[in-house]
């Protein structure tokens, strides 16, 4: 009777540990399903372009001819290199990136400390006023950014010195800079809630020990928060470098002569091609598009691929998801 009751539970047991084994794998199919679905649509633009980019003109007409190409060629890469004077803009815009994402990362983080530290007249009012910015569209401050970088005053102090309408910035790193230092560039309002969520979440006793030990308000700033935030300061950094390096539309209404990777894909085709645009294949345009496309995202890959062990250590500390 014991040896029944007993077999008679192992089974019962061996239903159960099959029926939640069974469970778990399918929930890891539907995981791994979900996962390639979302990397599919991540990646395969990508993959296309780059497979476009390694085409001949006659691959795009050949119906048999779907993502491998024929015959691989890199014609399309030495035309678009030469058409960009890629080696010229790439140091131009390393230099843009860097200035900005640098001058970025001070004036947030500065202003991010000074809304979860201090307390002052209308704290609470300005940092509505900064996450409403997050919510407003760069194309409407476009005009007041264009005028007021092309004809810059400081208060009406040049106009009243000189006698002139004020300085023209445009096609200059000028309004790149000032808008940085100010805290006002490109995606600024979300570093700044980005620093001040993570320093309020910091304990009030680690700057509490620093006064009783002599440090004033900068010196445990720089000594003391710094050090701890340095993971989120990751973060901005390399969002505000890739950011500024695919940024479009500040670089099109900043710069006309000056060109970087953004600007100079809209006029790519034109400088290709020797003949008008109205005599060229689109199949050949949208091939050279592409490849430059390929040129001006290669630089962040190697960025990822050299900075990803503090990239993912910066996004896990500082609780980013989505």
């Amino acid at each position: 009777m014991q040896l029944q009751v007993k077999q008679k539970l192992s089974f019962e047991e061996r239903k159960y540990f099959i029926r939640k084994n069974a469970g778990r794998v399918v929930w890891a199919l539907i995981r791994a399903v979900i996962i390639f679905g979302i990397c599919f649509v991540i990646l395969q633009p990508l993959l296309t372009k780059l497979s476009v980019s390694l085409m001949t003109e006659s691959d795009l007409y050949d119906a048999s001819v779907v993502y491998i190409a024929r015959e691989f060629t890199m014609t399309n890469f030495k035309t678009v290199f030469a058409a960009m004077d890629y080696g010229s803009v790439f140091f131009r815009t390393l230099g843009l990136s860097l200035l900005t994402s640098l001058l970025q990362l001070i004036s947030c983080t500065i202003v991010g400390y000074g809304f979860a530290r201090f307390k002052f007249p209308f704290k609470n009012t300005l940092f509505m006023v900064v996450i409403f910015c997050l919510l407003i569209p760069p194309q409407t401050l476009m005009l007041p950014l264009f005028f007021h970088f092309r004809f810059f005053d400081f208060f009406g102090l040049f106009e009243w010195i000189t006698g002139k309408k004020g300085i023209n910035l445009l096609d200059t790193l000028w309004p790149f800079i000032l808008t940085s230092l100010t805290a006002q560039g490109l995606k600024n309002g979300l570093y700044i809630f980005l620093m001040r969520q993570y320093f309020s979440g910091m304990p009030n006793e680690l700057e509490e020990a620093a006064y009783m030990d002599g440090c004033g308000v900068f010196k445990t700033f720089y000594k003391i928060m710094l050090p701890s935030a340095v993971p989120m300061m990751m973060t901005i950094l390399l969002f505000g470098f890739v950011w500024q390096w695919t940024d479009n539309f500040y670089s099109n209404l900043y710069l006309s002569e000056y060109k970087v990777m953004a600007n100079s894909l809209g006029t790519l085709a034109s400088k290709a091609f020797s003949t008008e645009l109205s005599f060229v294949s689109p199949a050949l345009v949208s091939m050279i598009n592409n490849t430059g496309t390929i040129l001006v995202i290669i630089p962040l890959f190697i960025l990822y691929f050299i900075a990803q062990r503090y990239f993912v250590e910066s996004i896990e500390r500082s609780g980013i998801v989505g």
